[in-house]
């Protein structure tokens, strides 16, 4: 399965992107080296938004929308769910 998910982090800012493992990409974001570079400057991170996808263009096309979308946007998009 592939995933786009938002985290949330310590700063307050949110990061979405895109797996086919969340749970090793959260440790990867909390932890590791390998991490994207926003989020390793912006640790703690929480998943808080997650969407399952059959394919990976559907994925990746989702993790593109979400990325477009304003602050106040994703923060309703999480609040309803």
């Amino acid at each position: 399965m592939h995933y786009a998910y938002i985290l949330h982090c310590a700063d307050g800012t949110y990061y979405v992107g895109y797996t086919t493992d969340l749970e090793r990409r959260l440790h990867t974001h909390n932890h590791l080296k390998s991490g994207a570079h926003y989020t390793k400057i912006r640790r703690p991170v929480v998943m808080v938004y997650s969407k399952k996808f059959r394919t990976l263009a559907k994925a990746r096309a989702k993790e593109a929308e979400w990325k477009r979308l304003t602050r106040a946007e994703k923060r309703e998009m999480i609040e309803r769910g």
